[in-house]
């Protein structure tokens, strides 16, 4: 754990995650932090462009020593890159933003190397699963906690709203399996049943406690990607969000969900978005932080780092 902290600046640098002091050189990092400080089409709270440096900041207070995996994970090996799409001080359209997405993590994922990104708004995903997707050998499962289906085929006039980022992984043919969800409109409803998305609600989890062999025996595919909305998660732990919705996954089901799957498919990267800050409250911000972690612990886990 670092003493460095920037909690009483505004959040427009971007410090390394967890510390300088643990901080890998990129040729040597087996896993790569990428900050995508973009915002463009949230709807109800503003501020997710400050998500990143909020995760990244609030990392310099976690622990280095996982108590779940009995060891320190930093050594694997962990690079903090420098944000791209940064709309904080810049305009940024969505094609730039998906454009100098894939093309990034493209060229991280050539490398070898593990990329987690954090956003930012959730229309970030498209691109950083486009990149997989233009790069797969075999398929992969988009796997989505998320409050939201986020099914719509365009919301507000852009087919890049937060909104319709699993539509436009549905479109790239991909099969996806939806976690969490509790928020959905009559359009996605109608998807839904159209195509039998595999679609694990809120509500059944709370009542259903086998509900995570179901999740698992619904993806079926050998690799996976993670796609957290921050808004999955119970807004007690996880108030500070864009679009918060009662209910959601609990601290201990979700990471126990999450390792599960890194042990059953080989996820081959991860994001992490929608946190938007709070001011004067770091609770949202050093979950999140934490959460990061215990993804490159369970990667370290599954792949024997």
């Amino acid at each position: 754990m670092s003493t460095q902290s920037l909690s009483t600046q505004a959040f427009t640098a971007m410090l390394p995650f967890l510390g300088a002091e643990v901080t890998a050189t990129q040729g040597a990092a087996r896993v790569v932090i990428l900050p995508i400080p973009y915002e463009a089409t949230t709807t109800y709270r503003k501020g997710c462009e400050n998500g990143p440096a909020a995760i990244l900041d609030a990392s310099q207070q976690v622990e280095y020593y996982d108590e779940e995996l009995e060891r320190e994970v930093w050594p694997v090996g962990i690079y903090t890159h420098e944000p791209i799409a940064d709309t904080r001080e810049n305009p940024v359209t969505a094609d730039e933003m998906l454009a100098i997405t894939e093309q990034t993590v493209a060229q991280l994922q050539a490398d070898g190397k593990f990329v987690i990104g954090l956003g930012g708004e959730h229309s970030i995903t498209t691109g950083l699963v486009s990149a997989y997707h233009k790069a797969a050998t075999e398929p992969f499962t988009v796997v989505q906690i998320d409050a939201h289906g986020d099914l719509r085929h365009e919301y507000e006039g852009s087919i890049h709203n937060h909104a319709c980022i699993m539509r436009r992984v549905v479109d790239m043919g991909l099969p996806t399996v939806q976690v969490g969800i509790r928020s959905i409109c009559q359009e996605e409803a109608d998807l839904i049943k159209t195509k039998n998305l595999p679609v694990f609600r809120a509500r059944e989890i709370a009542m259903q406690p086998d509900w995570m062999e179901r999740v698992l025996a619904a993806i079926q595919t050998p690799n996976v990607f993670f796609t957290i909305d921050l808004d999955g998660i119970d807004p007690t732990l996880i108030p500070g969000v864009g679009t918060p919705e009662p209910g959601g996954l609990n601290w201990y089901s979700l990471i126990t969900f999450i390792r599960r799957v890194f042990e059953a498919h080989h996820v081959l990267g991860c994001d992490v978005m929608e946190l938007a800050p709070i001011p004067n409250s770091v609770v949202s911000e050093f979950t999140a932080a934490k959460l990061v972690y215990k993804l490159i612990g369970y990667q370290a886990l599954a792949k024997g780092w």
